[in-house]
Parts: structure tokens; sequence; C-alpha cells
């Protein structure tokens, strides 16, 4: 009932291009992963805390006041991080009516509805994050709920490019297809060593001497050895996959998705190498999110496509020779 009357209300809409949708997809895609990035600035200004409460950003108040607790800086980058929120969903939205106005097939509507969807829960997360003093295992959920949705953002953008009605193509043998979600589960476990890393590193999100921020009680070099295995691993399986693929032959599209994820992966390698050598700087860590997010959407992408719809191909008309010897 509900939804019948929101699509009356859509169809008042202006009927929006495919590449209107395709914009509006991407700015998804950029808008999931810059909340990410801007997340990391925030911890390491040490701003995590510069608003105290959630939803609110002080008590009574839901913009910064001034107070003399919470430096001006601190409250300036939370504050703007969580207006970016504001920038999220409204592209999540649109993204919605986009679609359903343009009448899109199932898949679509479903990648869709899971932008607005993911992003009030990555705001609930972000509420307790807050809340909770910065408990460095909400920080780690509420960052890999970040890849989560960068990763669905991807497969929507590349989705919403193909044809309602085209026909569905495997471009790649099973094998290789799952040998690729193999890799999206290794990219898991190289985000999850990831987040250890920085719960144990020297960046807290916050620097109070009278509320200290608790630490994963774990010695760092152990998880930087546990965050290198894994993506060692990673990059091999994408190598592994690269010779498969070539050996049965690609598309252009395959081979410009492959090499951009491995050119990602070793440049991200290169930064978590230097961050490693130079005592974590800041500026790097902020690169470093931003580099993990640009992977997940490759490696996303990459899967996705691997099967694709395809239009249907026209056929012929019959010679009217055949026809009048028929």
């Amino acid at each position: 009932m509900l939804y019948r009357a929101f699509l009356r209300l859509v169809d008042k809409l202006p009927l929006p291009s495919l590449r209107a949708q395709r914009l509006i997809a991407l700015a998804v895609l950029l808008t999931q992963a810059g909340i990410s990035v801007t997340g990391a600035i925030v911890r390491v200004t040490a701003s995590g805390l510069g608003c105290p409460t959630w939803p609110q950003c002080f008590p009574g108040s839901f913009t910064p006041v001034g107070v003399s607790e919470v430096a001006v800086l601190h409250q300036a980058v939370e504050f703007g991080n969580r207006l970016l929120t504001f920038v999220v969903t409204l592209f999540a939205g649109l993204i919605v009516l986009a679609v359903t106005r343009a009448r899109r097939r199932r898949e679509v509507l479903t990648y869709a509805w899971l932008m607005p969807a993911g992003t009030v829960v990555q705001a609930i997360i972000g509420g307790i994050t807050v809340l909770t003093g910065l408990l460095w295992w909400t920080v780690a959920i509420h960052l890999l709920a970040s890849m989560v949705m960068v990763w669905l953002a991807a497969v929507l953008y590349t989705r919403i490019g193909e044809p309602d009605d085209g026909v569905e193509v495997v471009q790649a043998p099973a094998p290789l297809r799952w040998l690729t979600a193999l890799s999206g589960v290794a990219l898991a476990g190289v985000l999850i060593a990831g987040t250890l890393v920085t719960a144990a590193g020297p960046h807290a999100g916050d620097k109070s001497i009278d509320r200290p921020v608790a630490r994963l009680e774990v010695e760092i070099v152990t998880l930087v050895h546990l965050h290198s295995q894994l993506l060692v691993g990673y990059l091999a399986l994408l190598v592994g996959l690269a010779f498969g693929l070539y050996a049965v032959g690609i598309t252009r599209v395959i081979k410009h998705r492959l090499f951009l994820v491995l050119g990602l992966v070793v440049s991200q390698s290169l930064v978590g190498v230097v961050q490693y050598f130079t005592d974590v700087p800041a500026a790097l860590v902020a690169v470093h999110v931003g580099g993990a997010a640009a992977c997940t959407a490759a490696t996303a992408a990459l899967w996705a496509v691997l099967r694709t719809r395809e239009p249907v191909p026209a056929v012929a008309p019959e010679p009217a020779a055949t026809r009048a010897a028929s």
C-alpha cells in the first residue's frame, strides 16, 4: 500500500536518463568512500569526541558551541564529518528515486535501496562509537561497515549500466568467478586486520587525559605482520586470477578492471610500508583508508563484471528468396 503510494508520487518526477542514473550512482560511490576518509581525518586529528554526544553535537545543541573543554578545531572536524552524512544520505535517496522512476529491474532496485538503509545503519554505529567513548572495536566496525557500503555501491554502479531486458552473459568460467569472490574474502581479512592495527596504534581518535580511549592491548608489530601476510595472500590470489583470466581470454573491460585492482593493491602496499617505517604519520592514515576504499570498489567492480547482462542480439530478417522458397 505504502509502496504503491510511493510509486505514484515518484511517477510525477522527470524520467531520468541512463547517463543521469550512472552519474548519481557514481556520486553514491564517491560519497560512501569519501566519508570513510573524513572519518580517518577525524581520528588522526583526535577529533573523535569533538561532538561528545549523539545525535546532538552537545547536550541541547545539534551544532558546535563555544566550550573550553573541547578545542574549536576538534568540534569543526567532527561536525564537518557529521554534515557529510547528509550529503551521503542525499545521493542515497536520489539513486532510489532515479531507478524507481525509471522502473529498473529488481536487482538494481535492491542495491539502490541498500544505500539509504546502510546509511542509517552507519549513522547508528557512529552514534554508538561516540557514546561509548571511541571503543576500539566500535571504531573498527564503523570502518568495516563503510567498506561494505563501498562494495555495494560499486556493484550498483556496474549493474545500472546494464540493460534490464538483456540476457545474462557469463564472462569467465565458474572457478575464476569463485576465485574472484575468494579474493574479496581475502580483502575482508586484510581490512579486519588493518582495523586491529589501527586499534593498537598511536591514533586513538581523542587525546583527553581525563577520559583516555581504551586501546587494543596487543603488540602492534604482531598485528602488522598479520595484516601484511593477509595482504600478500590477497595479492597472490589476484595474480593467480590474472593468469587464469588471460588463459581463457578476457574482454577489454575486464582487463582494465583487473589492472586497476592490481595497481591499487600494489600502491596500497607501498603506502603501508612507508607508514610502518615512518611511525604512522597522520596524513598517510587518511591516504591508506582512501586506498582501502579504492581497492574495495575496484575488487567489487571486477567481481561484478564477470557476470553481466548484455543487449539481446538483433535477429537478422530472413532473406526474401528464402521466404519465397518456403
